[in-house]
């Protein structure tokens, strides 16, 4: 692989739990799926992948003129999607590959060329990802928005859906505010990986903090690994995982 040369694989799963056949809601006359690999390709990645266990997300996906990797419906996650590509592919150890999950609309492919030049400078790093700082009070307290704190050289410390860093003076006085000066950070769903790096952490079993938090790169910090956390210079947009948020990215992608 040339250097700054990255992959990019979309897991798009039919049968999501909260939101069966997901991957081919109507989003303004198009499947989801689509816009999510549309934002792929207006990336730099040389390659585009979208990972699905379905006949009728691949149909989709080909109609639209995207590359299919058809994969096991056994997988617990999209990562365990992304290895699967990975092997059948022949992938390197050292490529460079970004999940970019098949809910997210709006991602900007800014971001997704970001994660992965990040992951690119860092020698013996096997996972980047991104975050954006939290400046609403509501967001920090919500258990869908996933928060992260940092070391001082950006690798994580721990990811929850709890409100961290807790700030036990401040928020003893008052809850209603965030307090100044506290790195509040959301982080933001997208993933650079080392392919040899992902295919060994899908090996691993789900670890107890994982399963507590219900967020699986847990995993990663649980086993003594790092992974790199980068200050995104934009917000994503909204994802879907509900189909009250189909209006919001409609709204969004009016906008642009």
């Amino acid at each position: 692989m040339s250097e700054g040369a990255y992959k990019v694989v979309i897991p798009a799963r039919h049968g999501a739990s909260r939101l069966p056949g997901k991957p081919l809601l109507d989003i303004g006359g198009r499947p989801l799926v689509a816009h999510v690999w549309e934002r792929a390709r207006a990336s730099r990645a040389t390659e585009v992948v979208v990972a699905t266990d379905d006949a009728r997300v691949a149909a989709a996906c080909r109609e639209f003129g995207a590359e299919v990797a058809m994969t096991s419906n056994a997988h617990r996650s999209g990562s365990d999607r992304v290895a699967e590509v990975i092997r059948a592919r022949g992938w390197g150890a050292d490529d460079i590959v970004v999940n970019l999950q098949g809910d997210e609309p709006c991602m900007p492919p800014g971001l997704i060329d970001r994660v992965a030049a990040d992951l690119a400078a860092l020698a013996g790093v096997g996972v980047a990802t991104l975050a954006y700082p939290i400046t609403d009070r509501d967001q920090l307290f919500d258990p869908h928005v996933v928060k992260v704190v940092t070391d001082a050289q950006g690798f994580a410390l721990f990811f929850s859906r709890a409100p961290i860093p807790w700030h036990r003076d401040e928020f003893l006085r008052n809850q209603s505010h965030l307090p100044d000066k506290v790195p509040f950070l959301r982080h933001i769903g997208l993933y650079a990986y080392r392919a040899g790096f992902l295919q060994q952490y899908v090996d691993w079993p789900p670890a107890p903090l994982e399963v507590a938090e219900s967020l699986e790169q847990l995993r990663i910090l649980w086993h003594g690994e790092r992974i790199h956390v980068s200050l995104a210079d934009e917000e994503p947009g909204p994802g879907v995982d509900t189909p009250a948020d189909v209006a919001v990215v409609l709204r969004r992608l009016a906008l642009e």
